[in-house]
């Protein structure tokens, strides 16, 4: 089971990526996921998950083929045991998906 989650939000975050590489997202959706990905990298799920709520909510028709891959991408990281939250200094919280 856990390979088949893994391998769900690999796709979904792989089309994510492409969409990102290729300018497919507005600036709004970008913007909201630069800080989606610093409230991950701080280890502030709640924050994280509420971001991903207002995408759906705002944005459902453009983000829907992949952002169930970064709901399930929060569920998975908020239940592994807790680690020094990552530098938010080290540039890669303004890098694309896939840059990191």
């Amino acid at each position: 089971f856990q390979k088949q989650v893994c391998d769900d939000i690999g796709r979904r975050l792989t089309v994510l990526g492409d969409a990102w590489a290729q300018g497919k997202l507005s600036a709004p959706v970008r913007k909201r996921m630069s800080l989606l990905v610093q409230e991950l990298q701080q280890q502030h799920w709640d924050a994280a998950d509420e971001i991903h709520r207002s995408l759906m909510v705002d944005h459902v028709n453009e983000v829907s083929q992949w952002l169930v891959g970064v709901k399930h991408l929060i569920a998975e990281t908020r239940s592994l045991p807790a680690v020094e939250p990552a530098a938010a200094t080290d540039g890669s919280a303004t890098a694309g998906p896939g840059q990191e």
